[in-house]
């Protein structure tokens, strides 16, 4: 009851910086954390089963706004984030509990409150996370100088060789192309964090100036994870399978990896699947797989092969919840391999039958 006295008209403040699309600012946040403690108490006395399922979350908040208020930990990102992922659980777990006769439409309208909370919470933390990024990359918001030097001294492929390009993220970053798919004129030029936005910036210097024939695209996960719209993902994929098809190489789609939090207990940041919701994640795959249909080129199904029923990740492909283990590459590589023989066999059909299938030749 304290915060309804002492916060509403800071609180209506935040509603309309949010609406303004302005993310909070150092002082703001940090009231939005306090008040979101108040909120969550408030919200358990009136519903005991929340109370007691709710108490490990609100004083994971708790312990996370103790840690913030220490000197250099103000804006870090790693604390943030379990703060709002403990925020975000309990408004779903208060959703999901039934409601007693003492919850009224006061106790309502404090959860709607606290649901606008966690929103601003977000707001903060997506703005961290691009701050973050600007002063790691400075001007080269792309990273375009990561593969220059290596793509200088790559020479174009010899006659024969039937280059593959695998662009994406983190989860290609990693990926020791060398040992999954040996002897093969495989090309790695995976960022890790990277978005599709900076992908598509990155097409000519690290996919059409290497002359590839084929290029596998998996990308997205971290779109999902900032708080890109659908719309911005859908262009980005878009325009970058126009650019391949344009220049005569095959593209090759990919689904998005589901995520699991089998490991948030250990490490705040495997919760994963509160900035990945899996129904977000399923929605991206089947435009993925319908766009592959519509310009007639491959789709890989990785998330299928590597989902469980409930919609999460197998727990034992990814140790820390997003990025596959050897386990999981080993799923992924195979799956791969068939879609690029399929695109490399298309490109070897007569001309009219090529044109039909993948558009541009």
């Amino acid at each position: 009851m304290i915060y309804l006295l002492r916060n509403t008209v800071l609180s209506l403040l935040l509603i309309a910086a949010a609406s303004a699309q302005a993310p909070p600012s150092r002082s703001e946040a940090r009231q939005l954390f306090g008040d979101t403690v108040d909120l969550m108490e408030a919200a358990s006395i009136v519903t005991p089963e929340l109370a007691r399922a709710g108490a490990p979350l609100t004083e994971t908040v708790r312990q996370s706004i103790e840690t913030l208020d220490r000197g250099q930990a103000r804006e870090h990102v790693g604390v943030v984030y379990k703060l709002l992922g403990a925020a975000k659980v309990y408004v779903q777990l208060a959703d999901a509990l039934p409601k007693s006769a003492a919850f009224g439409e006061e106790a309502r309208r404090q959860l709607d409150q606290l649901r606008a909370n966690v929103d601003g919470i977000d707001a903060y933390f997506r703005a961290l996370l691009e701050k973050r990024e600007q002063q790691v990359l400075g001007s080269d918001r792309d990273q375009l100088a990561r593969y220059a030097e290596d793509n200088e001294l790559l020479a174009p492929p010899v006659e024969g060789e039937r280059r593959v390009v695998f662009l994406g993220d983190s989860i290609t970053d990693a990926w020791a192309l060398n040992q999954y798919f040996p002897s093969k004129p495989f090309v790695n030029r995976g960022i890790s964090g990277q978005i599709t936005g900076q992908m598509l910036a990155r097409m000519k210097a690290d996919v059409i100036d290497l002359k590839p024939e084929v290029m596998i695209l998996l990308a997205g996960t971290n779109d999902l994870a900032r708080g890109v719209s659908s719309s911005a993902i859908r262009n980005n994929i878009e325009m970058i399978v126009d650019l391949a098809l344009a220049h005569k190489i095959t593209p090759v789609l990919s689904a998005i990896l589901p995520v699991h939090d089998e490991h948030a207990d250990q490490n705040p940041r495997f919760l994963r699947s509160t900035l990945r919701p899996p129904a977000r994640i399923v929605e991206l795959n089947q435009f993925l797989s319908q766009l592959a249909a519509t310009r007639g080129i491959p789709f890989v199904d990785y998330h299928g092969a590597m989902v469980q029923s409930d919609g999460r990740l197998r727990a034992e492909l990814a140790n820390d919840g997003l990025h596959p283990n050897a386990e999981g590459y080993k799923i992924m590589a195979p799956l791969a391999q068939a879609a690029i023989d399929s695109a490399l066999s298309a490109r070897k059909r007569p001309a009219a039958r090529r044109g039909k299938r993948f558009g541009v030749f």
